[in-house]
């Protein structure tokens, strides 16, 4: 640890650590949003889907994000639950164009919601209406109905309109997710 480390953490300056899982169907977005969150020169040019997990780092002003990438293939869901207990954010990224699997999603979410792990904690979970761009999108409010977020009494969350692709709502999720991250800590 150099010296300006260790003056930084004295000050108090030290950017905070947080483990955040980024969860949804496969083919939702997950990678694309999480290449995007990178800083330019370390985004890959060719996102390849993800094949049981991989893990991202990124930095905001304040907090230092280590993002799980779980894959969102169904023989590969299972090992989501392995994770839970250190999550201390979700991310959850929908497709809005992929209207036959948002059943599937809803499923997937609610199992979460009900896992020991995450049952009982206030953990802040971000959703993403992702694919904005494509013409037969359901909105963010569409999505926010069909997956019945309002019952969802014991936690923050927030759902943001997106477009992994060009990075659009990205910003405003992320902003949202560090300022509920921020409020845990203090």
């Amino acid at each position: 640890m150099g010296l300006f480390d260790r003056l930084a953490g004295w000050l108090g300056l030290k950017k905070k650590e947080v483990n955040v899982l980024c969860l949804g169907l496969d083919n939702s977005g997950k990678t694309t949003i999480i290449n995007q969150l990178k800083p330019s020169n370390a985004q890959a040019q060719d996102v390849v889907p993800t094949i049981g997990f991989s893990i991202e780092k990124f930095k905001t002003s304040s907090l230092s994000f280590t993002v799980f990438d779980m894959s969102g293939q169904g023989r590969y869901r299972n090992l989501w639950e392995h994770y839970y207990k250190e999550g201390q954010a979700i991310i959850f990224v929908i497709d809005s164009g992929d209207k036959l699997r948002m059943v599937v999603a809803k499923e997937e979410l609610d199992t979460l919601l009900n896992h020991p792990d995450i049952k009982h904690r206030r953990i802040p979970i971000l959703f993403f209406a992702n694919k904005m761009d494509l013409r037969d999108a359901l909105s963010a409010v569409k999505v926010s109905q069909l997956l019945c977020l309002e019952n969802i009494k014991d936690k923050p969350w927030h759902i943001c309109a997106s477009d992994a692709v060009k990075g659009e709502g990205l910003q405003e999720g992320v902003d949202w997710l560090q300022d509920q991250i921020r409020a845990m800590k203090t």
